[in-house]
């Protein structure tokens, strides 16, 4: 298995690390400390000796933080993991507060006060986060402190060590283009930019410059690392040298100057000592590297990582690639259910049982394809009932939950394979579902379409499409907390920017970008719905009759959804017609792989809808 489900501490040693880490702040002289879900190369998924977050508090989620101050004491999360933290995180110890409608730094004006010292790890949080807190900080008379050692690390005394998983190579006929081509594109970029370097903080973005994957993070085939791209010269490339093979080794050596990570910070001092002009992305950049350029008298010009958009973007080869993923992801999927349609209506399946058997599937059918499953692309949410209204559910040997008729069954889940990344998410009915779970699912449903079914011109930002998929809720008074899609990498991060559909996705949709179109929703303790595929920016054609081409979306993933679940009478001709072709597709793109009762699911579940 690639994931465990093993139920984290609620209470117990969770008040003792409080108090210990209370101990170490006061004989530092600090007031506070912040304590963010981060390592030192700001990934989303963070390898276990950087969990700082979940060792103090016990919340397990992917986004969040705490604040630690004298007398009190805080956890931020977001929209997804409303309900988790409440389960995992007790609140004698810490409250609990919305990520983005009270983060730390605006929790802190009302707490902050004249001559408090508000400790931080220069190395966890990044140039602009760090300038909120020290705005709010100076507001309030107090000091913000950058500290040398975490507090944290001082009472955590059996952490694990940090990774040392092998860095491969990614080959180029799946990679679409050789390191020396992407470093040639990326060094004219810093000429456009007239800046002599930039400062690469994403594990993902390293990976696909250097076409290398790594191991060091659960579900994220990267390798930790730093790198510095130079306008003239040879990049350098910052890891632990024990990763390299002499393959992979001499391979990066013509790339770049291979480094231990040690020696990055005097290799910045070095840039910023030469009055380099140095790029960095003050969102993705630890202060603590920023800092080191600027204090030897560097020049900081802030921008966006310069590698998110090529990477983004994704070649032929990168596509290609994708669309075997997908096909092989839906063959594995569509086994998982039928064998869920013949297996939960009896009762006795649980959620893990469920989880373990989709990965199996996934295992099995990479096998036969000759692709073997090589992780998950994250920890699978296989929610039962009330659990499926956990937007972030994960399943443990404490939660677990059993699988009933009468229930919704919302599974997400994903795989990585080396030609590839999937997403997908579907809600199965258990039985017969009730009139109010029917209307909910089809208004997903048809927001998920409107966005399937998009037209837009060049120049449009995910917040522009965000509108389509919330319609159907919004016209009966319903909406859900998260956003709509998210950007998917290649044989990468799941999670990639720096496009979006979403409020705030304000990155205009460009040619090959790949994004998630996951609309849903949950009622609190009754029942949750998703519905998600992945979705590719196809470059514009001309539509009859109009004045300029528009931009599209061709659907990636490959899966029935579940029509039992279906209201017709909410459904437009021209959504039935969207169903009915798409679940043509799903035939006949899959049929050939499957056999005996997976392919009799699969013929009847993508009958049309009217049929």
């Amino acid at each position: 298995m690639f994931q465990t489900f093993d139920a984290p501490s609620r209470s117990g040693p969770i008040g003792a690390r409080l108090a210990a880490l209370r101990a170490v702040l006061k004989k530092a002289g600090l007031s506070g400390f912040v304590v963010p879900h981060a390592d030192e190369y700001q990934g989303e998924y963070i390898p276990a000796a950087a969990e700082r977050l979940a060792y103090l508090t016990g919340f397990t989620g992917s986004a969040g933080a705490a604040v630690v101050l004298t007398e009190e004491a805080a956890v931020f999360v977001d929209g997804r993991y409303t309900l988790q933290v409440r389960d995992q995180v007790d609140g004698a110890d810490f409250t609990y507060e919305h990520l983005v409608e009270n983060p730390p730094h605006q929790w802190l004006k009302s707490r902050l006060k004249r001559g408090d010292r508000l400790g931080y790890d220069p190395r966890l949080m990044t140039l602009a986060e760090v300038r909120r807190l020290e705005a709010v900080a100076k507001a309030a008379g107090a000091t913000l402190v950058p500290v040398e050692e975490n507090p944290v690390d001082a009472i955590w005394h059996d952490r694990p060590a940090p990774p040392l998983a092998a860095v491969s190579l990614q080959a180029e006929p799946l990679a679409g283009e050789a390191a020396e081509a992407k470093i040639d594109r990326l060094r004219a970029i810093l000429g456009e930019k007239d800046v002599d370097a930039a400062i690469i903080a994403q594990t993902d973005s390293i990976a696909w410059t250097f076409n290398i994957r790594g191991g060091d993070v659960p579900h994220n085939p990267v390798p930790l690392s730093f790198a510095i791209l130079r306008r003239e010269g040879a990049p350098s490339l910052y890891m632990d040298g024990r990763k390299l093979s002499n393959a992979v080794r001499d391979r990066l050596a013509g790339l770049a100057d291979i480094k231990e990570e040690t020696a990055l910070a005097a290799d910045l001092g070095a840039l910023g000592a030469s009055g380099a002009k140095v790029l960095i992305d003050p969102n993705l950049t630890p202060e603590a590297l920023a800092r080191a350029v600027s204090a030897a008298g560097g020049n900081l010009v802030e921008g966006a990582d310069p590698v998110s958009l090529p990477k983004a973007r994704k070649n032929e080869a990168e596509l290609a690639g994708m669309r075997r993923a997908h096909r092989r992801d839906g063959v594995a999927m569509t086994r998982f259910l039928a064998w869920l349609a013949a297996t939960a209506p009896s009762g006795g399946l649980t959620e893990i049982a469920a989880a373990k058997k989709l990965e199996a599937f996934r295992a099995e059918t990479g096998e036969e394809d000759g692709q073997p499953l090589l992780e998950i692309s994250f920890d699978t949410i296989s929610g039962a009932g009330p659990n499926g209204a956990i937007v972030h559910y994960r399943v443990t040997e404490a939660t677990d939950r059993a699988i009933e008729p009468g229930q919704l069954y919302l599974v997400d889940s994903g795989a990585q394979y080396r030609d590839g990344t999937t997403d997908i998410t579907r809600t199965i009915a258990i039985g017969a579902p009730t009139a109010e779970m029917r209307d909910r699912f089809t208004r997903v449903l048809k927001g998920h379409i409107a966005l399937s079914t998009a037209r837009f011109p060049k120049g449009t930002t995910g917040a522009q499409l965000d509108t389509l998929a919330r319609l159907a809720l919004w016209q009966a008074g319903l909406d859900y907390d998260h956003g709509t899609g998210h950007g998917v990498g290649v044989f990468l991060q799941v999670h990639e920017g720096p496009a979006r559909i979403s409020k705030a996705g304000t990155v205009p949709l460009e040619p090959g970008m790949i994004l998630s179109n996951e609309p849903g929703y949950y009622k609190t303790g009754a029942f949750g719905i998703r519905i998600e595929n992945l979705i590719i920016v196809e470059p514009p054609s001309e539509i009859a009759g109009g004045d300029r081409p528009m931009h599209s979306f061709e659907t990636l993933t490959l899966a029935p959804i579940d029509r039992s679940l279906i209201e017709p009478a909410l459904m437009s001709a021209d959504e039935i017609a969207w169903l009915d072709a798409y679940h043509a597709r799903v035939r006949a793109t899959l049929q050939p792989s499957l056999e005996s009762e997976a392919l009799e699911f699969l013929i009847a579940a993508t009958q049309p809808l009217l049929a």
